[in-house]
């Protein structure tokens, strides 16, 4: 509590704050990210957008895990997943979960867009077009 009325800490956080909004690049995330408004509606319908990156970063992940052992070769495919599922360690677990991960994936996808439409949030253009970059 000491820290937060020093004098360098408030200095600090009002030039941090000041660059954010004033250099062009800071500036379009700090509108997209930060400064972003929150509606008064808000409920648990808002977080399948987090919930998609989280899915995202866990399918990257275990994709690239599967990667290692797999073989896309014709002959050999079905023995890949099979060695992997018998002979990897936790890949059986690894497996199911990227198999999972995708079906939630699409489940969360929808809800968001669904809770979008409802709620109008495709108005606010540039969190949209992060939306979609992403």
């Amino acid at each position: 509590n000491d820290l937060k009325n020093h004098r360098c800490y408030s200095t600090t956080k009002t030039m941090m704050a000041n660059l954010r909004k004033t250099h062009p690049l800071l500036k379009i995330a700090n509108d997209a990210l930060v400064d972003l408004p929150a509606p008064s509606n808000i409920s648990v319908w808002w977080n399948f957008g987090s919930l998609l990156g989280l899915c995202l970063a866990a399918q990257i992940l275990t994709g690239l895990f599967l990667a290692m052992h797999y073989t896309s070769d014709i002959a050999t495919a079905f023995s890949s997943v099979a060695h992997i599922c018998r002979d990897v360690n936790y890949g059986w677990l690894i497996r199911n979960m990227h198999a999972n991960g995708a079906s939630f994936f699409f489940i969360c996808i929808y809800l968001h867009i669904g809770r979008g439409l409802y709620y109008g949030s495709y108005l606010y253009k540039e969190t949209w077009n992060i939306g979609v970059i992403l």
